[in-house]
């Protein structure tokens, strides 16, 4: 996730990445820690100003490779926990049912489809779109979409890293709900993964979304783990 959803700016602190992406996501303007600082206090005091220079709040990635007792130290720091996320997988062995609706893929982000996925997924205001749209494209990806009468709908991405696809950006517009249509946008980019020799597929979900995860689950994914951040 952190390869396929790059930051433009990250610095290194010890074995930390501190990454910086204008303020837009957590996952681009958060720390990394992967290892354990010799003074994990000073470290954490390192990060908060990296952040507090550039006007940002403090984020930390808490995932399954953060530092033991990092969590503790940070809530006695007076961090929140926020955004429980589930990570879930599939094997990619057998072929995807066909998407019912036809999916157009591209290899960019074209404005119409950055347009429906900000509608859904837009957080950060409309200026944030820009700094959204360098991270996308920060690496090669897929970009899938089901319009009607000419406009995107029902958006998703794709990024093929090695033997593993990664789906990011899922969204559909609130009318077109419950229709399918993301159903269809993860079949087609779950089949043009495997054209493309993709053995396995990751996506994450917010914890509290019930209903995409058993879309997921259906669809052939399972749970893998889970991950949450810790922001000041």
């Amino acid at each position: 996730m952190h390869r396929a959803w790059p930051a433009p700016y990250q610095e290194r602190l010890g074995g930390w990445v501190l990454r910086h992406a204008d303020g837009v996501t957590k996952r681009a303007n958060s720390v990394l820690p992967w290892a354990e600082p010799e003074d994990p206090p000073r470290a954490v005091e390192a990060a908060e100003k990296f952040y507090a220079e550039r006007g940002l709040p403090c984020v930390f990635s808490m995932g399954p490779r953060a530092m033991p007792g990092l969590d503790g130290l940070l809530a006695g720091r007076g961090y929140r926990l926020v955004d429980e996320t589930a990570y879930m997988v599939a094997a990619m062995t057998d072929e995807t049912a066909p998407a019912v609706h036809a999916v157009k893929i591209l290899d960019h982000p074209s404005e119409a489809w950055l347009a429906t996925w900000w509608a859904v997924d837009g957080r950060f205001g409309q200026d944030g779109l820009t700094a959204a749209e360098r991270i996308l494209r920060g690496v090669p990806a897929s970009y899938a979409a089901i319009e009607e009468d000419g406009t995107p709908v029902a958006v998703g991405r794709g990024v093929l890293q090695g033997g593993t696809l990664g789906i990011y950006c899922m969204a559909t517009l609130p009318g077109a709900r419950r229709r399918g249509l993301g159903r269809g946008v993860l079949r087609a980019l779950l089949a043009h993964g495997r054209a493309r020799a993709a053995e396995d597929a990751y996506l994450t979900v917010l914890a509290s979304n019930v209903a995409a995860t058993a879309m997921y689950a259906q669809e052939g994914f399972t749970m893998a783990g889970a991950y949450h951040y810790r922001v000041r």
